[in-house]
This record gives structure tokens, C-alpha cells and sequence, in this order.
């Protein structure tokens, strides 16, 4: 079986779009690893899209969680603050309902999936092995998804210590007799320094893991995101990557 996993799309109509078409017959099933909303100005239209994905699996990310939570959105930095309470105001009824009934963990088919850590489901970010050693003592299946850094990473664990990998997009990762932690980077708002759209496919079949990035219409996003009057920082962000 093959799993088209996907994260924080972030809103971003035009880089969820691009994912879709280059992962077009490429998968049997679509998980995502939360964020669907927050900082770009589709958050209803994706919701939409991603909802008549095939088999579709949507685990909770914190910007999800904030919006449904009614939490105090003033614990983000501004810029998110101001993103999300924009995003609480156009929100359908229906899309509400959707972030409403997802969860923050899931375990199928013998993968955990998480938005940020099996530790810290919804806020801690696994950006390094310090990090994520700790994490594998709390992953009872042998591979676990990660979202949350936007970032695409390759962590792993041989009973004895964490190792991190690169990430290679010519190539599939071998999962091997290894625990693993993946993370297959940010959809709608990457932070590599890299501005195109990330995503991965899950084999569990041939076991391996493929790292794929895709170029969409960014412009099309930032011209959107003016509209709405959504903060700069976030527009500028998606034309570096960071």
C-alpha cells in the first residue's frame, strides 16, 4: 500500500493543488499529519479538498487544535495570532465540525502518526536527535510521522542510539530494521530555505519512504493572502522558503 503524507498545508490552496497533481497515481490512501489552517487564505477550501481524498486520515496539529479550542491565541507569536483569528472568523460551520472531531494521535497499519512528537503530540518539535531519542522510547509501532518543524527529516533508532539521515528527493529511503521517525516537511509553508512544496510517499509494501518537492504558483497564494490583508512576514516567507 502506498500513503500519500502530507503536512501543514498551512491554507495554501495552490501548494496543496500542485501536491495532488504531482502525486497524482502515485498512492492508494492520503494521511495528514495536521496544520490544515493558519497563516494562508484557503483554510476552508482545503479542508474541502483534502476531505474527498481517497481513505483519508487526518490526525489534529496546534493550529487546528487553537482554533476549535477556543484557546488563547495570544500564546502565539503575533504574526500566527493574527493569522488565526482570521481564520476563526471565515471558517465554515462545517470546517469547524471537521477540526472538531480529529484527533491528535493515531496509530495504523502499525505507523504513529503525530503532528508534533509522540511525547508532545500537538507543540514539541523534533529538530534534532537530542530530541528525538527521547520520543522513540514512546513509539510503540515501528515507524512514526511527524509534522510541526516544516521541515523534512529522517530519524532513526537501532535499539541503542538515534541517528539522523539526509534527505534524499532522487531517491527512496530504505526503512530497514530500524525504528523511524519521518518528516516529510511543510505542504503550504516550507522552512528549509527551500520554497517548494514538500510532501512524502509511504511504501509499506516495498518499505521505503520517497521525499518529493513540487514548484506551484506562490504568487497566485501571496496575491490571495494580500487580499485578506494577512500579515507580510507570511507572504514574503513563502517566496524563500523560511
Amino acid at each position: 500500500m502506498k500513503i500519500l503524507v502530507i503536512a501543514d498545508v498551512h491554507a495554501n490552496l495552490h501548494a496543496l493543488e500542485a501536491v495532488l497533481k504531482d502525486a497524482k497515481d502515485a498512492y492508494d490512501v492520503a494521511w495528514c499529519l495536521g496544520d490544515l489552517v493558519g497563516y494562508g487564505p484557503y483554510p476552508n477550501e482545503c479542508i474541502q479538498i483534502v476531505r474527498e481524498l481517497p481513505d483519508f486520515i487526518c490526525i489534529s496539529g496546534n493550529h487546528d487544535y487553537a482554533i476549535v479550542a477556543n484557546m488563547d491565541l495570544s500564546t502565539f507569536n503575533p504574526i500566527a495570532y493574527q493569522a488565526l483569528h482570521w481564520t476563526q472568523n471565515v471558517l465554515t460551520a462545517e470546517s469547524n465540525h471537521f477540526l472538531a472531531k480529529i484527533e491528535s494521535t493515531m496509530h495504523i497499519n502499525s505507523v504513529t502518526l503525530v503532528h508534533g512528537s509522540p511525547n508532545n503530540p500537538l507543540w514539541e518539535y523534533i529538530t534534532d536527535t537530542n530530541i528525538a531519542d527521547p520520543n522513540f522510547a514512546n513509539i510503540r509501532d515501528k515507524l512514526c510521522l511527524v509534522g510541526h518543524t516544516h521541515i523534512p527529516r529522517i530519524f532513526s533508532h537501532d535499539g541503542i542510539q538515534c541517528n539522523e539521515s539526509t534527505v534524499n528527493t532522487t531517491q527512496p529511503f530504505n526503512l530497514f530494521k530500524r525504528q523511524y521517525i519521518l518528516n516529510p516537511g511543510s505542504v503550504g509553508q516550507p522552512r528549509d530555505h527551500n520554497p517548494l512544496a514538500a510532501y512524502g510517499i509511504l511504501d509499506l509494501t516495498k518499505h521505503t519512504w520517497e521525499q518529493r518537492r513540487v514548484a506551484y504558483d506562490i504568487r497566485a497564494t501571496q496575491d490571495q493572502m494580500m487580499i485578506e490583508q494577512l500579515p507580510e512576514e507570511l507572504m514574503i516567507r513563502l517566496s524563500f522558503g523560511m
